[in-house]
């Protein structure tokens, strides 16, 4: 018999192969994705088919726990693990097994109060029991398609041993377990928020156009942050900075193993809090960690004007427990830019422009070094909304120097965070620009 870790070792390289095999297929539509899943994997018959309230009567009646992996079929560039080698890889196969096995490939009447993730990934997965308790999460994303570093079939076979065991004492970690439960989501379900009731409904229509009846994923935290802003509210930062990644505070963590620090930056928030590399999180907050998902929990419901918060380590085969302090705006130190979520932020606060810090050899650029403000406009939308600064005057290469009479956002995130935390729809605000050498000042309209 093989040995099972040298099977996932020569794994590692694999979902890389398949994509790039992926990419000689003929390629399919949207539609033709969508319903060819769903045949193939109801014909297969190994995972239920978006139907989680049948997912908990099973798992009530075989004692099982359940998997329910959330997978919006298609977004192609955001796929992490290849569907088909999951299902079929020789250690991860036989894990499965031992759980009832949901896939949901829609978010329509998704439970949000129980299934609460990171929206701006097209894969997550979720380890529940029967009476809804969450094991854990598992499924991290902190770049548009780079995902080498954030998940592997190793930490997906070690998160699902790790819930196999956590089922096992149910009784016993259950209490610990408490804090994986979010509380209530502004609505109960995705298609009923305001920005969504009236084109969704809470299943697909597969009888019709299904791939324009789907919820996308990112659609439910663009529907959330659309919630506040039309109602004339900031945006939280809960809501804004969602699902910080672990490296925002300092941690670069082992995706092939459920919680295992493989880098601690210095002078972090890690950093400070005394954790090292080759440190195992045995629990953060209380919190039985089986992915970097799970991190990503912990540190989303961590208030953003900062807190403590408490963290066992196993440090060599000892444990030590440790105090992980936040500051206030810590949240802040993350990176937006690659969200899908961003787009809409860009269309509220920048017309639709798409903003990046300056260098000294644009030749645009904000002449010294004393400027403090330079920001580039690598694009400017056509089109609609996102067309608004292009008709307020501004063209790709202006060069921010000026807005609102801030000279201190150093980037766009700065500038997006600003103003959806600071400005309604409808305000209007000055925008000073740099181009060909002469200071000009444009009025840019901030949007719905």
């Amino acid at each position: 018999m093989q040995n099972p870790m040298r099977i996932l070792s020569s794994l590692t390289l694999a979902p890389t192969l398949v994509l790039a095999l992926a990419t000689t297929l003929p390629a399919q539509t949207r539609e033709e994705i969508v319903r060819s899943d769903k045949e193939k994997v109801q014909r297969e018959g190994f995972w239920m088919y978006n139907d989680i309230p049948g997912a908990f009567e099973e798992a009530k009646r075989t004692g099982k726990p359940i998997v329910v992996v959330l997978r919006c079929l298609p977004c192609h560039e955001c796929v992490k693990l290849d569907d088909e080698l999951v299902d079929t890889d020789p250690v991860i196969r036989p894990l499965l097994e031992q759980f009832v096995c949901v896939r949901q490939v829609a978010t329509n009447g998704l439970d949000l109060d129980l299934f609460q993730y990171d929206t701006d990934q097209s894969f997550a997965v979720f380890f529940l029991a029967a009476d809804k308790t969450i094991y854990g999460r598992f499924g991290t994303r902190s770049h548009r398609t780079d995902w080498m570093g954030d998940v592997s079939l190793k930490g997906l076979a070690e998160a699902l041993q790790g819930a196999l065991d956590l089922h096992a004492d149910h009784a016993e970690v259950k209490d610990a377990l408490a804090g994986k439960r979010g509380q209530p989501m502004e609505v109960a379900s995705p298609e009923r928020y305001p920005s969504l009731e009236d084109k969704f409904t809470d299943e697909l229509d597969y009888q019709g156009d299904v791939v324009k009846s789907c919820i996308h994923c990112h659609q439910i935290g663009d529907a959330q942050r659309e919630y506040y802003w039309h109602a004339k509210k900031p945006i939280p930062d809960k809501v804004l900075w969602p699902y910080p990644h672990p490296k925002s505070v300092g941690l670069i963590m082992d995706p092939n193993e459920k919680a295992t620090i493989k880098e601690v930056s210095a002078n972090s928030i890690a950093d400070q809090a005394g954790l090292r590399s080759g440190d195992v999180i045995a629990t953060l907050d209380g919190q039985p960690l089986l992915s970097i998902a799970d991190i990503q929990w912990v540190l989303h419901n961590t208030d953003p004007d900062g807190g403590t918060v408490p963290a066992s380590i196993q440090r060599d085969g000892s444990p030590v427990d440790m105090q992980l302090r936040f500051p206030k705006d810590w949240r802040r130190a993350g990176d937006l830019s690659w969200r899908v979520t961003t787009w809409g932020l860009r269309r509220i606060a920048a017309g639709g422009m798409v903003l990046e810090p300056s260098t000294r050899s644009d030749p645009q650029s904000a002449a010294g070094d004393n400027a403090t403000m330079a920001l580039h406009v690598k694009r400017v939308g056509k089109y609609g909304a996102h067309g608004a600064a292009k008709r307020s005057g501004f063209r790709e290469g202006d060069v921010i120097t000026s807005f609102d009479g801030r000279t201190d956002l150093s980037s766009e995130q700065e500038l997006l965070t600003y103003v959806v935390t600071s400005k309604q729809p409808g305000d209007k605000v000055d925008v000073t620009i740099k181009r060909d050498g002469k200071d000009l000042t444009y009025t840019l309209p901030i949007q719905k």
